[in-house]
């Protein structure tokens, strides 16, 4: 596939990313150029985990995943990224093979930066570091969440709490809060649950009048909130 964005509006975008903000306008301008572009259709493996590889991400434009999958393809999605975000920073660090698969969601174009320019650009200037580190420990946080989520919530609970999370506050005329329709498995692979247990979590949810499906979007009340508190 071809991106849609020009040269110009990509190195504005990069400017702009977290860790890139704390740069002189030189050293900016420099690991910029450093950078080479990929792109991917919907649905593509960007990378395999246990993959040898250590180049980083920036998402330019598009969505991806990154999974964790079993033998039998059961899957574990830990977390969605979309423009602006970045992923492959462990590998990058600690030069070790992939610890997630990632998959394009949407079509997408990629902002790569090898390890090799990177290393050097922390030798240019060490505030690249300090920027990449500051976003991981974000990342460590959110991470520390979902295992909680996974230890000590039940499967409804979890399925409220992700579709919370995917509404980010968006609510109809009635206050229910819209969250895009997922399929079964879907959910599943979100809230690390079988399609069976999920299927049942949304029936006794709806029983209880603490979700409802309507036209392409799932309406969870807002009394459900109460249901994700630890």
């Amino acid at each position: 596939m071809k991106s849609t964005i020009n040269h110009a509006a990509i190195e504005q975008l990069l400017k702009r990313l977290p860790i890139l903000k704390g740069l002189c306008e030189e050293h900016a301008t420099c690991i910029i150029k450093d950078f080479s572009l990929r792109t991917a259709k919907k649905g593509d493996v960007i990378f395999y985990q246990s993959d040898e590889s250590t180049d980083l991400y920036i998402i330019l434009e598009g969505e991806v995943k990154a999974s964790l999958v079993d033998m039998e393809g059961n899957e574990l999605i830990l977390a969605t990224f979309g423009q602006g975000d970045f992923f492959g920073e462990i590998s990058l660090f600690d030069g070790q093979p992939r610890s997630a698969t990632i998959t394009a969601g949407k079509d997408s174009t990629f902002g790569v930066l090898t390890r090799e320019k990177f290393l050097q650009a922390i030798k240019n200037d060490p505030m690249i570091a300090i920027g990449l580190i500051t976003s991981l420990a974000k990342r460590i946080r959110m991470t520390d969440e979902k295992l909680e989520s996974l230890v000590f919530l039940d499967v409804s609970q979890r399925v409220i709490k992700l579709l919370l999370e995917i509404s980010k506050g968006e609510r109809n005329k009635e206050g229910y809060y819209k969250a895009k329709k997922l399929t079964h498995r879907e959910l599943a692979a979100h809230t690390g649950a079988s399609r069976e247990a999920v299927s049942k979590a949304l029936k006794v949810l709806s029983f209880r009048k603490e979700i409802r499906e309507e036209e392409g979007y799932f309406l969870i009340s807002p009394s459900a909130e109460s249901l994700t508190v630890l």
